[in-house]
C-alpha cells in the first residue's frame, strides 16, 4: 500500500504545475505567491516606507521630527543604497539612526554613511547581534553556507525549467541586481537583552526582545506613529524548522512575541519580509490566526508524543485545519508543517522517537545495501523505483532510489534517477524552501552543477580583518582530525600584530589557549592567514612573500597538516 498523500507538501495533478515568466516549473500558488515581492516601495502610514522586493528582506524607514530612522540593511552595500535612493524621492530627512531587527540582514549599513549619514550614526540592536554574525562564520561556516545555497537556490540558472521561482518569504536571497554584493556591515553602537525605550529623530520608540527564527529579534513599536515593525509575523507560515539547519526555534517562545504584538493594537504592521498590512481589524485577524498555526502544530505535535507516535506517524497526525488556509500569511510556501513536526519533536524531547530500530540503526550505507539485496538486487530496485515515480508514488520513489544512490554499486543513472524525483518533488511542492533544495541537489547528482566546494571552511576578508584573533585560530578545533594527530601533546601559538592566540592539541582536541608557553609559534598577517586557512597559499608562500615568520617551519608545517585547511568535506551523493 502506497505512503499516504500529504497533499500541503506536494500535489499529485501534474496540471498543477507551471511556468513562471523564466520558465521555471513550479507549483501555480507558488508562482503566483512570487508576485507578492514585486519591487515597490511601500507606504506604511505618513511617515514610514517599506522597501519590498529589493532582496530577500524588507529595508524600513521612518521618519521623525529630527530625521530618518533606517530599520535593516539589506545584505550589501548595493542593496541598502538602492533602496536608499527610492525613498529619497519621498523625503530628504537626514539618516538619525539605524536599528536592526535582527543579525540576518545588517550587511549595507555603510551605504548609509557613503550617501552622507554621520560616521557616529547611532545604531541599536540587540546584544547578540555579534556574537550571532561571528558563529554564522566560524565553526558552523562550511554547513551553513552550504544549507544557503540549498534553500534559497543561489545555484539554480536564471532560466529553464530548474530556473528560480521564488524564496518564499522574499524576492531572491543576493538579488543579482546588487552584485557584487559588498559586505557594509557596521557594528552597533547601543544594544539591549531586556525591553527599552528611547527617543530616535524627535520620535519614542519601544524595542521589545522577541526570539523568533534568531534568538536577537526584537520587535520595534513607534506609538507616536501607531506603527510596528516584527520579524514573527511573515508572508507565510513562520518557519519552525529551517531546512538549510539553525538550532532549535522553541514555538512556545515565539508565541510570547505574537501575544506583544496583538497586545499593541497597531494601525500598520510592517515586517522583516513581505508587504506591510494596515487597519487594526485586519492586523489583529491576521495576527492571531498566524499565532494560533503555531500554537496548533505545538499543541498537536506534543499530543501525538504523549499518544506514542514516532516521526512518521507524527507528520501523519498534525495536519494544519482549513481556517489556515484562508490568508497567504498561514501557507506553507516557505517551509511545511511535517518539517515543524518532528522539528519541534526533537526540540522537545530529542532525537529518539520511541521507534526500537532508531535506536541502533544500521550505518546508512550498510542499510542501503541489505535492503537493496532484500527486494532481489540493484535491478529489482530499479523497476520498482522507476514504477513508482510513474505511478506519482513519489515517496517511495524517493526512498527507493535513495539506496540505489548509497549503494557501492551506484551508477550515474541511479543518480539521474534521484535528481528525477527531486525534480517532480521540487515543480509539486508549495515550499519555495524545498523546491530549491531539491532543485540544486538534482543539479549536484546529475553532474551540472557541484556543490561540494561549498563544504569548505573558508574566511572571509572581511572576517580574517574584523574578528577577534581568538576567532581566527579557536575554529581549527572543529578542523582536527584526530586521526592525525594521533599520541600528539603539543601546544602552539599565533602571533598576529594585534594580539596572540593559541591551541594545545592532546587527546584528539585541539583546547583553546591564550598561547603562552607554546613550544611553537607562528607570527602572521591576518591577510596570510586567511590565505593559509582557504588554501590559497601554503606556508612556505607565506614565509617567502614575509607575511609570515617562525622559527620551525617544520613543526609548524606539521601542525597544519593536523586541519582540514583547504580540503572539501564530500557530499555521500
Amino acid at each position: 500500500m502506497s505512503a499516504p498523500v500529504l497533499p500541503a507538501s506536494f500535489h499529485h495533478d501534474e496540471s498543477l504545475t507551471v511556468a513562471a515568466p523564466n520558465g521555471g516549473l513550479a507549483r501555480r500558488e507558488m508562482v503566483d505567491h512570487t508576485t507578492r515581492f514585486e519591487r515597490r516601495l511601500w507606504p506604511a502610514g505618513d511617515h514610514v516606507w517599506c522597501m519590498i522586493g529589493n532582496g530577500l528582506s524588507n529595508q524600513t524607514f521612518v521618519e521623525g521630527p529630527e530625521g530618518l530612522i533606517v530599520i535593516d540593511t539589506g545584505e550589501s552595500i548595493e542593496e541598502m543604497a538602492a533602496a536608499l535612493a527610492d525613498v529619497r524621492a519621498f523625503t530628504q530627512a537626514p539618516v538619525a539612526a539605524v536599528i536592526y531587527s535582527h543579525f540576518h540582514y545588517v550587511g549595507g549599513t555603510r551605504a548609509l554613511l557613503d550617501a552622507g549619514a554621520p560616521a557616529d550614526v547611532p545604531i541599536w540592536s540587540h546584544a547578540k547581534v555579534l556574537a550571532n554574525r561571528s558563529r554564522q562564520a566560524g565553526e558552523v561556516g562550511p554547513v551553513s553556507r552550504s544549507g544557503l545555497i540549498h534553500q534559497f537556490g543561489i545555484q539554480l540558472p536564471d532560466e529553464g525549467p530548474d530556473a528560480l521561482v521564488g524564496a518564499g518569504i522574499g524576492r531572491a536571497f543576493r538579488n543579482p541586481e546588487h552584485a557584487p554584493f559588498t559586505e557594509g556591515f557596521l557594528p552597533p553602537t547601543a544594544t539591549f537583552d531586556e525591553p527599552v525605550t528611547i527617543s530616535l529623530a524627535g520620535l519614542t520608540v519601544e524595542m521589545t526582545p522577541a526570539p523568533s527564527d534568531a534568538d536577537d529579534s526584537v520587535t520595534i513599536w513607534f506609538p507616536d506613529l501607531g506603527v510596528c515593525i516584527n520579524n514573527i509575523v511573515w508572508p507565510a507560515l513562520f518557519n519552525v524548522f529551517a531546512i538549510r539547519g539553525e538550532e532549535y526555534r522553541d514555538p512556545r517562545v515565539l508565541l510570547g512575541g505574537f501575544d506583544h504584538v496583538l497586545s499593541l493594537g497597531a494601525d500598520h504592521l510592517v515586517g522583516t519580509h513581505g508587504p506591510p498590512i494596515s487597519g487594526s481589524e485586519r492586523i489583529r485577524s491576521e495576527v492571531t490566526r498566524s499565532r494560533d498555526a503555531i500554537q496548533f502544530m505545538w499543541d498537536q505535535t506534543v499530543r501525538g508524543v504523549n499518544m506514542g507516535l514516532t516521526h512518521g506517524e507524527l507528520i501523519e497526525f498534525v495536519q494544519l485545519p482549513e481556517v489556515f488556509s484562508e490568508s497567504y500569511l498561514q501557507t506553507q510556501h516557505y517551509g511545511l508543517v511535517e518539517h515543524h513536526v518532528r522539528q519541534i519533536h526533537t526540540g522537545l524531547r530529542g532525537w529518539f522517537d520511541g521507534d526500537p530500530e532508531h535506536l541502533f540503526p544500521v550505518a546508512p550505507a550498510d542499510r542501503a545495501q541489505r535492503l537493496i539485496e532484500g527486494f532481489g538486487g540493484a535491478d529489482a530496485v530499479r523497476t520498482r523505483a522507476n514504477a513508482a515515480l510513474e505511478h506519482d508514488d513519489v515517496r517511495w520513489a524517493l526512498e527507493l532510489s535513495s539506496w540505489l544512490v548509497r549503494s557501492p554499486d551506484v551508477e550515474q543513472p541511479d543518480r539521474d534517477r534521484l535528481a528525477a524525483v527531486l525534480r517532480t518533488i521540487a515543480r509539486r511542492t508549495t515550499s519555495a524552501n524545498v523546491r530549491n533544495w531539491c532543485l540544486t541537489r538534482a543539479r549536484h547528482l546529475d553532474g551540472v552543477t557541484d556543490t561540494d566546494r561549498f563544504r569548505l571552511h573558508r574566511m572571509s576578508s572581511s572576517h580574517a580583518a574584523d574578528a577577534p584573533v581568538t576567532d581566527l585560530v579557536h575554529v581549527l578545533r572543529v578542523m582536527l582530525d584526530p586521526h592525525r594527530c594521533a599520541g600528539i601533546d603539543r601546544q602552539f601559538a599565533v602571533e598576529f600584530p594585534d594580539g596572540t592566540t593559541g591551541l594545545h592539541v592532546r587527546n584528539g582536541v585541539a583546547v583553546p589557549t591564550t598561547g603562552s608557553g607554546a613550544a611553537v609559534t607562528l607570527s602572521i598577517t591576518r591577510e596570510a592567514w586567511a590565505d593559509l586557512f582557504n588554501g590559497r597559499r601554503n606556508l612556505d608562500e607565506a614565509l617567502e612573500s614575509g607575511d609570515a615568520s617562525t622559527s620551525d617551519a617544520d613543526a609548524v608545517r606539521e601542525l597544519l597538516s593536523w586541519f582540514d585547511l583547504g580540503r572539501t568535506i564530500r557530499d555521500p551523493s
